[in-house]
């Protein structure tokens, strides 16, 4: 079937191409065209997403599907975004196919101005009844489930981490992180004030006996920690190592915030460690890598007890979430939108990992099947900045290991590598390129 949508697309762009169909004609409804050509709703819709995709059509919520009156430049979008590389390997944001069609469905019943007045007015971070029970459901797991009368709100994941940080770290507190870690926890500790403590990895993530050994030299105020699908190391802790990593913390007495972002990329992974320290936990997670960055949620599940101090730590920030972007994560969370375009993701990031497994054979890079990224150890005669330099010469932006690191935690010679933003092709093509980049022997 997958190649089935890209012939159909084919066909339409080719009558495109040849003058059959012209600058604003309207293409049937999706469900008309499925019926024509005796296929599924889905299959239509995954057409005309692919359509969207290269730029030949626009989708108009209540109007249709229109030939463009222009493509756009090639590759003009990934230019503005790379900095001037033609392929970016630093965003790393998924889309799948068809999904716009999905969530614009859904978004429909908010445009009359009942509704819309309604959503676009202040928001509180304890959202509705309804939105806190969609909002459980979506980040249940096996084995676990929030407590809805818990759950909190944020704009998106990042304003969702810095809610946590400030709600448990007071200026100059230091807080506990992975010695390799998500960049923008660096970011935001510093505006925040908070002074990050490098706790020491293997396999399966933070060892709980260098985070004892951290506290016990000098407090910390809070741990932050990814144990699933480890950014950037994609590492995934087992469920022995996530008894031992909550024993640590009531040892310490701390407070874990564990961020789930890509969890949902591995469904097969053990409960999250809020279920293994629910009273030590605060867990944030969103829609930005499920659907879409530009109109998102970030959710927050604090321990009990820290609800209120969280609230207002999001309140206080301007942290909390739109109404608008909430009353739509409603809709796409009760009508199985989410829940579907995860599943497409997933099938999306396999194939893009073995792609991964084809072009960089032979080379030291650690990854998971099911995660849009890799950590790519570098061969011993490329520095990590030099060889992303000289991949930016080839067209491709890729990120430094030195943007991961914490502190005086030396960085590795890597390079983390983003699967998720270009399409196939592309990100096949920019994988040759790095692969011939770092074979090719370097000279001064």
């Amino acid at each position: 079937m997958a190649q089935d949508y890209r012939r159909l697309a084919d066909e339409i762009a080719a009558a495109v191409a040849d003058g059959r169909l012209k600058p604003g004609d309207r293409l049937p409804p999706q469900r008309t065209y499925a019926r024509r050509r005796r296929i599924a709703v889905s299959t239509a819709i995954r057409v005309y997403g692919e359509l969207v995709r290269r730029g030949l059509v626009v989708g108009e919520v209540g109007r249709g599907t229109f030939v463009r009156a222009a493509p756009p430049p090639p590759g003009s979008a990934l230019i503005e975004s790379a900095g001037g590389a033609t392929v970016d390997l630093q965003l790393n944001y998924p889309v799948a196919e068809g999904q716009s069609e999905l969530m614009a469905r859904e978004l429909r019943s908010l445009a009359r101005p009942d509704v819309l007045g309604a959503t676009t007015g202040p928001a509180a971070p304890e959202g509705t009844d309804g939105a806190r029970r969609a909002a459980a459901g979506v980040l249940a797991r096996s084995g676990w489930s929030p407590d809805p009368d818990r759950l909190l709100f944020a704009g998106n994941g990042r304003q969702a981490l810095a809610g946590a940080i400030a709600s448990l770290v007071p200026p100059g507190g230091r807080l506990g992180v992975e010695a390799l870690t998500y960049p923008l926890v660096k970011m935001v500790a510093e505006r925040l004030g908070a002074r990050l403590v490098p706790i020491a990895l293997d396999e399966e993530g933070v060892r709980p006996e260098a985070l004892v050994a951290a506290h016990r030299a000098t407090p910390l105020a809070a741990l932050y920690v990814q144990p699933t699908l480890h950014n950037p190391l994609t590492l995934t802790a087992g469920d022995a190592r996530r008894a031992q990593l909550a024993e640590a913390i009531h040892t310490c007495g701390l407070t874990a915030i564990e961020d789930t972002t890509w969890a949902f990329l591995a469904p097969d992974a053990p409960a999250p460690l809020a279920a293994y320290a629910p009273e030590r936990t605060l867990l944030v997670d969103s829609l930005s890598k499920r659907l879409a960055p530009g109109l998102t949620v970030g959710y927050l599940v604090p321990p009990a007890g820290h609800r209120e101090t969280l609230a207002q730590a999001l309140r206080s920030g301007a942290w909390t979430a739109a109404g608008f972007a909430s009353a739509a994560a409603l809709r796409w969370s009760e009508s199985g939108v989410v829940a579907e375009v995860a599943g497409w993701k997933r099938t999306d990031a396999e194939l893009r990992q073995e792609l991964v497994r084809r072009a960089l054979d032979g080379f030291d890079v650690r990854t998971d099947p099911r995660s849009y990224f890799c950590w790519w150890r570098l061969p011993k005669c490329w520095r990590a900045e030099a060889f992303v330099a000289a991949a930016a010469q080839e067209g491709v932006a890729v990120t430094p290991g030195s943007a991961f690191a914490v502190g005086a935690h030396a960085a590795p010679d890597a390079v983390r590598v983003g699967l998720a933003s270009p399409s196939h092709r592309e990100l096949a093509q920019a994988l040759d390129r790095l692969a011939a980049l770092a074979a090719r022997p370097r000279t001064g």
